[in-house]
């Protein structure tokens, strides 16, 4: 049930020498692209099934640095009002994500991960690690990410990478204890998404 944190994240994972044969001179700007962009956390439902949540609002900063990976800086926020979908006519099942039980987002109505260090030994495979502030409480956590392909878009032209990520959290550490063990306090996180290289043309629209 909470993935929101992680997401975003991936983008860090940019900043590898190997990842490009051009060298950047300072951390280059992307954006999601969010027609293109998965952010899941699943869960163990009663030993019956693994049962899913996305999250589907969120934005924040992603400047990547491809040759100093510790210049770059990945800081997402996750809107959880209106922000979860777990699948069509499910409207009591997120009333209650929103409710005292779990996520409260009346009175936390967001997520935060920021990005804290990033290792990779080929540019292709490695692990980011950030802090994610759930629910007024921050802890670490940890994903493999796996960079499928860096290469400009074959419809645009825009340089665009497309990350893969996954890793493990305990909700309860964040307070989210609400029906452990019987549902599951393992959560799986799971992320795939694209990201667009933020170009000049980008900022003078609008």
């Amino acid at each position: 049930m909470k993935t929101a944190y992680a997401a975003a994240s991936l983008a860090a994972f940019l900043a590898a020498p190997a990842l490009t044969s051009a060298a950047s001179a300072e951390p280059a700007a992307y954006e999601f692209d969010k027609t293109h962009t998965t952010i899941r956390a699943t869960w163990n439902h009663l030993g019956y099934s693994e049962q899913a949540i996305h999250f589907t609002d969120y934005d924040g900063v992603l400047l990547l640095d491809f040759e100093e990976p510790e210049n770059s800086t990945v800081d997402v926020t996750f809107n959880l009002i209106d922000g979860f979908w777990v699948g069509a006519n499910q409207e009591r099942f997120v009333g209650h994500l929103n409710s005292d039980d779990l996520f409260n987002t009346a009175e936390f109505p967001s997520a935060r991960f920021v990005a804290t260090s990033f290792d990779t030994e080929d540019g292709e495979t490695g692990t980011m690690t950030g802090d994610l502030t759930l629910l007024g409480q921050t802890h670490p956590v940890t994903l493999d990410v796996t960079l499928r392909q860096r290469a400009p878009h074959p419809f645009s032209g825009n340089e665009v990478a497309g990350f893969s990520a996954t890793g493990e959290i305990m909700r309860s550490q964040w307070g989210l204890g609400y029906a452990v063990p019987n549902v599951s306090d393992e959560i799986k996180i799971e992320i795939e998404t694209e990201l667009a290289l933020v170009t000049d043309e980008d900022d003078s629209e609008g």
